[in-house]
């Protein structure tokens, strides 16, 4: 299955659809407005405040994937900027999720690369300590391995395992088109209490 086949489905509905897990930490957003990314992991693992492995990461990555980027939650320095942007389009990488800070944003925002990050800082990171690539990590809390796929929109990022991506597929779409149902039933004067059978208002709730 290619990640183009999950285009047209949202992190919520996903996150849903694999059992309510693979939910991404919250505070990793998007470091754009309007990011959004979608492909099989490429996994980095770099020590606190050096990014020598995310070049490591951009020169080795397959077209088309997504970079998890694990620095330890270290946010004082910019881990990622303009240079590895330019850098990673040009290999045709996809996007970057990154529990650490990026900079230049003013600059990658007009690129349209999508990055999810904790947050932005302008320190500068050194480039001399190696870590490790395409080996499993733990990032944002979610248990993630090379080829997992990563979905990540306006509401978060979810990470579904390589060995549930056809399962969750199949369950997004079922739920895609309840909620559609959904919809229509409001469309028609229905209440969400009727439409999800919900319990009544107990008398000692009422006014």
């Amino acid at each position: 299955m290619n990640p183009s086949d999950f285009s047209d489905f949202d992190s919520a509905t996903l996150h849903e659809a694999a059992g309510k897990t693979g939910m991404v930490d919250p505070a990793i957003k998007p470091a754009w407005p309007g990011a959004k990314l979608c492909g099989f992991a490429f996994t980095v693992h770099c020590p606190p405040g050096d990014n020598l492995m995310l070049h490591h990461a951009v020169a080795s990555a397959p077209p088309g994937s997504i970079l998890v980027a694990q620095v330890g939650n270290y946010t004082l320095k910019g881990a990622w900027g303009e240079i590895l942007t330019v850098a990673a389009q040009a290999r045709g990488i996809a996007g970057l999720i990154i529990d650490g800070s990026v900079r230049d944003i003013d600059a990658i925002a007009p690129l349209q690369f999508p990055i999810f990050s904790r947050g932005l800082a302008i320190g500068a990171c050194t480039k001399e300590r190696f870590g490790t690539l395409d080996q499993s990590l733990v990032f944002g809390g979610v248990p993630t391995h090379p080829g997992d796929l990563v979905f990540g929109d306006g509401d978060g990022i979810v990470i579904i395992g390589r060995d549930q991506i056809d399962e969750v597929h199949a369950a997004a779409r079922q739920r895609q088109e309840f909620e559609n149902t959904l919809i229509n039933g409001l469309q028609e004067g229905k209440t969400t209490l009727e439409l999800l059978n919900l319990p009544p208002l107990p008398a000692s709730a009422k006014p």
